[in-house]
């Protein structure tokens, strides 16, 4: 049962904070790419894209919290599904936000796919497609001002609908103090885990798209 819910976009240090938490003892954590090692879900993810029904205790069955997409995109039903779980938002800079995910997750999802591409590969593509690019964003991603707009109003709307005492708005620069406190656990005595800049996830993406390739997941 998820104790932790992580309801920022991808971009704004979500593998940081996968890591974190998987090291403070709330793994394993949910997370976009790690699908590539749990494909069973794909279609739950898709149906959820679809407005239909999910049933979220199955989706996560297995995994203490979440963080990334698709999660993110349907934070709503999922922190109501499971009342318990602490909300963790994590929050950048809207134009360097931007910036990092047109130029990794984005581009991953829409560039051309080789004639040797790894079959779920693409499968997990599609269904970033459908929750992500033209679910949360409308196909409209690469209009920068509406993708900030809907990235800045997402922001908006957990901070407004969640109870403040349920919720951390959190920058991963700010490392383990706020988290811990958050979380009401001891701070570990080691950095904390910076991960995954773009040069490095273009890299791991071109490896994954092809048969046989191996990536991890996307900050």
């Amino acid at each position: 049962m998820l104790e932790v819910f992580g309801a920022g976009f991808g971009r704004t240090g979500t593998l940081s904070l996968r890591t974190a938490l998987e090291r403070l003892g709330f793994g394993p954590c949910h997370h976009m790419l790690g699908l590539f090692e749990d494909p069973d879900t794909l279609p739950l993810w898709r149906a959820a894209a679809r407005g239909e029904s999910v049933d979220w205790a199955r989706a996560y069955k297995g995994y203490r919290s979440s963080v990334d997409w698709p999660g993110a995109a349907f934070w709503r039903d999922i922190t109501a599904a499971f009342p318990d779980a602490k909300v963790i938002l994590t929050v950048r800079d809207p134009e360097s936000w931007y910036a990092s995910a047109e130029s990794s997750i984005h581009a991953a999802a829409v560039a051309p796919l080789p004639d040797d591409a790894d079959p779920l590969f693409a499968q997990v593509r599609q269904m970033s497609l459908d929750v992500v690019w033209d679910g949360v964003f409308d196909g409209r991603f690469t209009d920068k001002q509406h993708a900030i707009e809907v990235f800045e109003e997402h922001v908006a709307a957990v901070k407004r609908e969640i109870d403040p005492a349920r919720l951390l708005v959190f920058e991963v620069r700010q490392g383990w103090e706020p988290l811990c406190a958050f979380l009401g656990v001891p701070v570990p005595d080691e950095p904390f885990p910076r991960s995954n800049d773009r040069a490095a996830f273009r890299q791991l993406m071109d490896r994954r798209r092809t048969a046989g390739g191996v990536a991890h997941p996307a900050d």
